[in-house]
């Protein structure tokens, strides 16, 4: 896990950095009508910050496996307003969450990461596996959308 929490330690520097780069119009315009915007992908991952923070929580104290609970990523984006929310707000959310993230699975045990959860149609995954997971997740949006 050490690794993991090495690359979202830098991705906190890194991601802060990559937007002070960019004007209001580049993190605000739509590439497409139906596209996220970068300030929206960035919402969307806050929205997966939230979602995973809460498994990486209750996968170690809930019956196993922990059966995850799926969530409209574009109503989450649409509902929460990324699009109007001045960038500052949603930075300073993505980096809190994150930090929180960083913090809890800090606290992991190596035999807590071999937890089970079920992440649909019983596919059973560890712990560790979502964790990485999150992380991978993120970074292919960082890497192939926002900082392409």
């Amino acid at each position: 896990m050490q690794n993991v929490i090495n690359e979202l330690n830098a991705w906190l520097v890194k991601v802060p950095e990559g937007f002070s780069r960019f004007t209001e119009i580049e993190i605000s315009e739509r590439p497409l009508p139906h596209k996220w915007s970068k300030k929206e992908i960035l919402g969307h991952l806050c929205d997966s910050a939230i979602n995973n923070l809460e498994r990486f929580i209750r996968i170690q104290y809930e019956d196993q496996p922990l059966v995850l609970v799926p969530y409209n990523q574009d109503q989450w984006v649409d509902l929460q307003g990324y699009r109007d929310i001045p960038i500052e707000e949603v930075m300073n959310l993505w980096v809190g969450l994150n930090k929180k993230i960083i913090n809890v699975i800090s606290k992991i045990s190596q035999d807590q990461l071999t937890l089970q959860c079920d992440i649909g149609n019983n596919q059973l995954r560890t712990l560790e596996w979502l964790i990485q997971d999150y992380l991978d997740h993120m970074e292919h949006h960082l890497n192939n959308q926002i900082f392409k």
